[in-house]
């Protein structure tokens, strides 16, 4: 009688790596919750602020500029500070950095000072810089061929501040009335107060740090650097590794062409003469191809490979500008042209930071990660101006066929690319 073959013994030290990473993913998941609701209700009625402030239309087009350049100009300093005392002291200085951005915010709109509250919203960007990082913290502890989807389910968790934060605006406008403050002064103090809880959460939850366990587990040292030799350190790494290169161009091109399309759809429907629960419901949708089907998306990610779900998410976001830039009056064809574009959009981020985390080894990892978030950030500003200028003197029809071009050029060279190294 033969006996079962044994299984390999499974280590204490493996065991409390698998029950860190669970309570991991929990708190980051909870993070991204709480700062989800705190940008996304801080941003909501921000364009409308600084225009009744200044007195000026093009200068309130500057209230989403100033967070989206807080949180490229945060996204370094807050991998600096996760490669020197681990992912805990980088999320507490992107989150610290949002709550003091909403305690700015309240005072400019208290004193009627729009240069003041353009300040603090560069700030408030720290909680996307937050937001953005959470999802490369949860692959530290990943086993290998794991890593989109412990990461894909903290990007999930964010679709319940992004849907839930507008809706709370009004609300917390009126309860800050309600309790002294200024009208439009409460949504800012709201997401001072979200953001204060999500500093706590990560203080107090993310015990051990992951990134320092798992530098323990590879005997990897903390990197001391200044700014500018984290950037030259994540230079030199992307030369290095083709790979993680790859996933950064495609990490680019992806929340290029998503911001540059969506920024401009409500102007493109409302000229078209949609009313605002149209518009809405529009950019709704959208929304949940960006988050919802995350999970399936890290889930192939792991499952088929990287790069193929990559392709699939040009694929993707081809269609979306073909279907876009032909839609005429069409308000159906936009909306799927926008569901697409959240989709193309998923695949590129979760494939694209998964990639980047298997591909460079822990020392040198939150250097490449803060510059993949430096250089997302300014790709989706300028993809922005770039935008407005081309639906401004040309057409949206014009935008489509740009976006399209660009998706397609970037999936051709991955596949190119991607196939010589095979």
């Amino acid at each position: 009688m033969t006996s079962a073959p044994t299984q390999p013994a499974v280590s204490s030290h493996d065991n409390r790596i698998r029950s860190v990473q669970r309570r991991t993913l929990a708190v980051l998941s909870a993070t991204q919750i709480v700062g989800g609701v705190g940008v996304a209700v801080g941003l909501a009625l921000s364009s409308v602020v600084v225009d009744e402030l200044s007195g000026s239309t093009v200068i309130s087009g500057f209230a989403g500029t100033a967070t989206v350049l807080g949180a490229a100009l945060l996204a370094l300093p807050t991998a600096k500070a996760a490669g020197r005392g681990g992912r805990r002291m980088g999320l507490a200085l992107a989150y610290a950095a949002a709550l003091l951005g909403c305690a700015l915010s309240v005072a400019a709109i208290t004193i009627r000072n729009w240069p003041l509250l353009l300040a603090g919203l560069v700030l408030v960007g720290g909680g996307s810089a937050g937001n953005l990082a959470a999802r490369y913290s949860a692959t530290d502890l990943s086993p290998r061929g794991h890593a989109g989807r412990h990461l894909s389910l903290v990007v999930w968790a964010a679709t319940v501040g992004s849907v839930a934060g507008p809706n709370l605006a009004r609300p917390a406008d009126q309860i800050g009335m309600d309790a002294g403050l200024v009208e439009k002064a409460g949504p800012f103090a709201f997401a001072a107060l979200a953001f204060a809880l999500a500093l706590l959460i990560i203080m107090v939850g993310l015990r051990p740090d992951p990134l320092k366990l798992a530098r323990e587990r590879d005997g990897a040292a903390p990197v001391p650097a200044t700014g500018r030799r984290t950037v030259r350190r994540a230079w030199r790494t992307l030369r290095d590794t083709p790979m993680a290169r790859r996933a950064l161009v495609m990490i680019a091109v992806s929340h290029t062409a998503m911001v540059s399309v969506m920024s401009m759809t409500p102007v493109k429907l409302h000229h078209d003469g949609s009313n605002l629960d149209v518009i809405g419901l529009v950019i709704s949708l959208h929304i949940a191809g960006m988050y919802v089907m995350s999970p399936v998306v890290g889930w192939l990610a792991d499952k088929a490979g990287t790069v193929p779900v990559l392709l699939g998410g040009m694929a993707l976001l081809l269609g979306a500008a073909v279907l876009a830039g032909t839609a005429g009056h069409s308000v159906w064809q936009v909306t799927t042209a926008l569901v697409l574009l959240g989709l193309g959009w998923s695949c590129g981020l979760v494939a694209g930071s998964a990639l980047v985390s298997e591909s460079v080894a822990v020392e040198g990892r939150t250097a490449v990660q803060g510059l993949s978030d430096l250089l997302m950030n300014i790709c989706g500003a300028t993809g922005t101006v770039a935008a407005g200028a081309i639906v401004d003197r040309l057409s949206y029809g014009t935008l489509g066929l740009v976006v399209g071009v660009m998706v397609a050029v970037a999936g051709l060279w991955l596949a190119a690319t991607h196939r010589r190294t095979a």
